[in-house]
């Protein structure tokens, strides 16, 4: 992000919103192999996030064990995860495109989010997704 607002702090905290690190075009199919300028950044970007993430919840289930907490939130926090590898690493991987993943980025993900929903139906008026933002931030509030 600092490379596209001209290494500029003024300038990246006026784009913050706008800025985006964009997964590798179709042409590239799923090869791990992409120049960093056409969407390598995404991919090394993806790879270090997911270990960091899985290293966290790693911590997060040693810790809960240790104290002898219960398993609720380890596992909420891995129900995170699996939307996380789902929606950028497994979907793109069966559709055989990078393309398909979540763009990096504030204004960009809500984007995708939004297309997602006018070609896959409108996440709007899915019940279950209502439930699911519903107790997500029920839970965020407890």
């Amino acid at each position: 992000f600092w490379a596209q607002a001209g290494w500029s702090p003024q300038a990246f905290m006026r784009e913050l919103f706008w800025l985006s690190l964009d997964p590798p075009g179709p042409e590239y199919g799923f090869s791990p192999f992409v120049p960093l300028k056409e969407g390598g950044w995404f991919i090394m970007t993806g790879a270090f996030l997911t270990i960091a993430v899985m290293c966290w919840w790693t911590r997060t289930y040693m810790r809960a064990k240790a104290l002898g907490m219960g398993m609720h939130i380890p596992w909420a926090f891995a129900s995170a995860i699996w939307l996380f590898l789902v929606l950028g690493f497994i979907r793109p991987m069966l559709l055989g495109d990078w393309s398909q993943a979540v763009p990096y980025g504030i204004f960009s993900h809500l984007d995708w989010t939004n297309n997602f929903s006018l070609v896959y139906g409108n996440l709007f008026y899915n019940p279950f997704h209502a439930l699911s933002i519903v107790f997500l931030y029920g839970s965020a509030v407890l």
